[in-house]
């Protein structure tokens, strides 16, 4: 599951969108069903083994979307941000991971606000590598 900025980085009618496919081409490296949030509507989009369907009615139904198609597996939410909040403040993750790189983007949305700030975190392991600091969180209730 990811927002529109995450998919495509546009916002507006899809037909303005220079990315309107998304950022990796003909061949996105998911290949299993990606529930993409958006204002916008449009048709599900299928590329090499991966189907974005485009859900326009909030996080409820991406969420019950995902977990039908996800059968017994995992859901994962690649973000951006506003949507890792939403659903931090629905209660729906149970798992955080914060993939942390020495890149100064200069602008975007902070993961947490006041929307998440009652949400706890209790950090469960840390990968460092030259490239990134990867961290896991666990989400206490």
């Amino acid at each position: 599951m990811m927002g529109r900025k995450m998919f495509s980085g546009g916002a507006g009618p899809w037909d303005r969108d220079p990315n309107a496919n998304g950022w990796w081409g003909d061949e996105p490296p998911f290949h299993h069903p990606v529930f993409v949030l958006t204002h916008h509507p449009r048709e599900p989009l299928e590329l090499k083994g991966t189907t974005f369907t485009f859900v326009t009615d909030g996080i409820e139904s991406a969420w019950n979307q995902a977990r039908e198609a996800a059968g017994d597996k995992d859901v994962t939410i690649g973000g951006g941000a506003d949507v890792a909040q939403q659903f931090l403040e629905e209660g729906l993750v149970d798992e955080a991971r914060i993939h942390i790189a020495p890149v100064l983007l200069g602008d975007g949305t902070p993961l947490f606000d006041p929307r998440t700030a009652k949400v706890r975190l209790e950090k469960t392991s840390v990968v460092d590598t030259p490239l990134a600091t990867h961290v896991r969180f666990r989400v206490v209730r």
